[in-house]
């Protein structure tokens, strides 16, 4: 069932990916539906467990310590419409180009096919986000290049094991989910509050408390430079 879901959804993102639409309800549900689904481990993290040897209960347990590399959820609930929507769209950049170098684990990469799910969908996801951003009149920050967006997965003083190498990896795999449900939750939680206010209109309430909240912080370049390279979890 989820397989199924996965298609279709993605079969949304290839077409949101040729323009914005101009509807913010449609933007803003496709983000949530992305969040909820990217946010599940069976899209990525257990497929690459079954792959790897590594689907035991010790070594699953072991996965669930995600490294330092992804905004905690009160970090993200903290931050203004903006600097939010820039955080994600920054933090998904560089897990499209880190999950590109997930790739060298394979021989061939055609056994693994949820890898290059991912990684559409995350073009989707930092499409609706970038449109989503337009359509509140602000600008996404594009990052310097960082180590991470060159290639390097987790990088260290010295050359992993194999078996290291996949441990990291699955962690960071967590560390995604874990991060996309946080997204998804933050998402939420804004519409429930604007659906309390205006009970009236459910369809558009959602994107009047985001404009109301964009316009009441206007962040400097600084702030949000240092913002959108917040270092997280646990």
């Amino acid at each position: 069932m989820l397989g199924l879901v996965l298609r279709l959804l993605f079969l949304s993102m290839a077409r949101a990916t040729r323009g914005c639409s101009s509807s913010s309800a449609q933007l803003l549900s496709q983000l949530l539906n992305q969040a909820n689904i990217t946010g599940n481990t069976e899209s990525l993290m257990k497929p690459y467990l079954l792959h790897q040897g590594l689907n035991t209960t010790i070594l699953r347990d072991a996965c669930t310590k995600p490294p330092v590399t992804f905004p905690r959820e009160d970090m993200l609930r903290a931050l203004n419409k903006p600097r939010f929507l820039n955080t994600v769209h920054v933090t998904l950049g560089r897990v499209w180009h880190q999950l590109g170098a997930l790739r060298q684990q394979f021989l061939n990469i055609k056994d693994f096919p949820e890898l290059e799910r991912a990684r559409r969908n995350i073009q989707g996801i930092r499409n609706n986000v970038y449109c989503l951003a337009q359509l509140l009149h602000h600008h996404l920050e594009i990052p310097e290049p960082t180590q991470a967006d060159s290639g390097a997965l987790l990088p260290t003083t010295t050359t992993p094991s194999i078996f290291q190498a996949k441990l990291d990896s699955c962690r960071f795999l967590w560390g995604y989910h874990s991060f996309m449900g946080s997204v998804g939750r933050v998402i939420r939680e804004w519409g429930d509050g604007s659906s309390r206010r205006r009970r009236h209109s459910p369809r558009h309430s959602l994107f009047r408390g985001w404009r109301k909240g964009a316009r009441r912080i206007r962040p400097s370049r600084s702030s949000q430079s240092s913002e959108s390279r917040v270092q997280v979890p646990r």
